[in-house]
């Protein structure tokens, strides 16, 4: 049986979505850009929650730029954007909101209070589905569109997170969608193992601009540990592979975290913070500064939608 509650909790409103026969519970935080704030299940009889989260609300308000935007929405850009700027349509836009470096960083959603849409619970699942509508408050985007964001709970510790992007203004917008999770199982990921399928490294410059060169790049193709390794790349999926299309796996405490993008999410992002008790893991529609060199940028005519979707599964290793 699954449920659906809401509560308060250290400054937070919380929408919660629970398995009360396995005891895994997922909380979305609508206010703080629809984040997913818990993903925790019942392992060796110890609650474990794999989401990197903040303390509380004054940590995300004072920190979430500071504390990389772990869990964030990236919307409508992901990454960055090189200077800030960008041609679209042949009008030249720069971005207003955060910046570092010169460029413009993850988005204009990320501390965006949702609205609930709907919610519901029954025998197989619980979910719910949250809206921002976006009105071109920054003038570097002063493009219109509803940004929708659902979660989906289901059996056997499974979590599908969908988002639909539909353009509410009058001609062409340029999109580009993403999620910045931050994974954790405990202690430091050294000694973890990760595995994803990859096909080429985005080659990126000292800025983390794409240069667009791609290279061969199948490192982690099978499960191997983390170890020392340090990451602040982007990948090409490679979608001939089944699914997980990435793993991250504990192998003392025999769990590991299951990641299946849809085609939508074409690029990973893997980036290790660096107290590296947690992985940043995030599926990407397009690369780094899409707006300026277009790799996976996608245009919507007024009117239009398109849905990306991206499945976590917790999974207990016998």
């Amino acid at each position: 049986m699954f449920i659906t509650e809401v509560k308060q909790e250290n400054g937070f409103d919380k929408i919660v979505l629970k398995d009360t026969l396995s005891k895994t519970f997922v909380e979305i935080l609508p206010s703080c850009g629809a984040m997913l704030h818990s993903f925790t299940v019942l392992h060796n009889g110890e609650s474990l929650n794999v989401i990197d989260h903040y303390d509380d609300a004054a940590d995300f308000k004072s920190n979430v730029t500071d504390k990389g935007f772990k869990s964030c929405k990236l919307s409508p850009f992901a990454c960055r954007i090189n200077n800030a700027t960008y041609h679209f349509a042949g009008t030249e836009y720069t971005i207003q909101k955060f910046l570092l470096n010169e460029s413009a960083l993850h988005g204009l959603l990320y501390d965006a209070v949702f609205t609930i849409l709907e919610q519901y619970s029954d025998e197989a699942s619980a979910g719910i589905t949250l809206k921002y509508a976006y009105t071109g408050t920054d003038k570097g985007y002063p493009f219109h569109y509803d940004c929708l964001v659902a979660y989906h709970l289901k059996k056997d510790n499974e979590l599908t997170v969908i988002t639909e992007i539909i353009n509410r203004d009058k001609g062409l917008i340029p999109i580009q969608d993403g999620w910045h999770p931050y994974f954790q199982l405990g202690g430091r990921i050294d000694e973890l193992h990760l595995e994803f399928q990859s096909k080429e490294m985005v080659v990126l410059n000292e800025a983390l601009i794409p240069t667009g060169e791609l290279v061969a790049y199948n490192e982690f193709g099978s499960l191997k540990q983390i170890g020392e390794a340090c990451f602040d790349n982007c990948y090409t999926m490679n979608f001939a592979e089944c699914q997980p299309l990435c793993v991250l796996r504990d192998i003392k405490k025999n769990i590991q975290i299951e990641i299946r993008p849809d085609k939508h999410y074409p690029y990973l992002q893997i980036y290790t913070p660096l107290h590296r008790h947690s992985l940043a893991i995030e599926n990407l529609s397009a690369a780094p500064d899409a707006f300026n060199n277009k790799m996976g940028l996608i245009t919507l005519q007024a009117g239009e939608n398109i849905i990306f979707a991206t499945t976590y599964k917790i999974t207990p290793l016998i």
